[in-house]
């Protein structure tokens, strides 16, 4: 299983809606976020390749909508 297949699963499981998750939440999923998934915005956004955690989220039919990284939540929401 790799790191952010539990990300996936729990995306891919959610309701409809948009879903907001706190860092600390997707820290117990996945064992732990970066520093610089803290610290940089680009580090969620929905590129692919060789990023293995939008990877994860694109699996599930989600993309990031919002990042707050003062309150440590991110939004993903389906994709169209």
């Amino acid at each position: 299983m790799a790191k952010y297949d539990p990300l996936r699963d729990h995306l891919a499981a959610a309701p409809a809606g948009p879903v907001t998750m706190s860092f600390e939440r997707i820290d117990a999923l996945v064992g732990g976020l970066p520093r610089s998934a803290r610290a940089y915005r680009p580090w969620w956004g929905n590129h692919g390749g060789a990023h293995v955690q939008a990877v994860a989220w694109l699996a599930a039919g989600r993309t990031v909508t919002a990042v707050d990284l003062a309150t440590e939540q991110v939004t993903f929401s389906r994709r169209a």
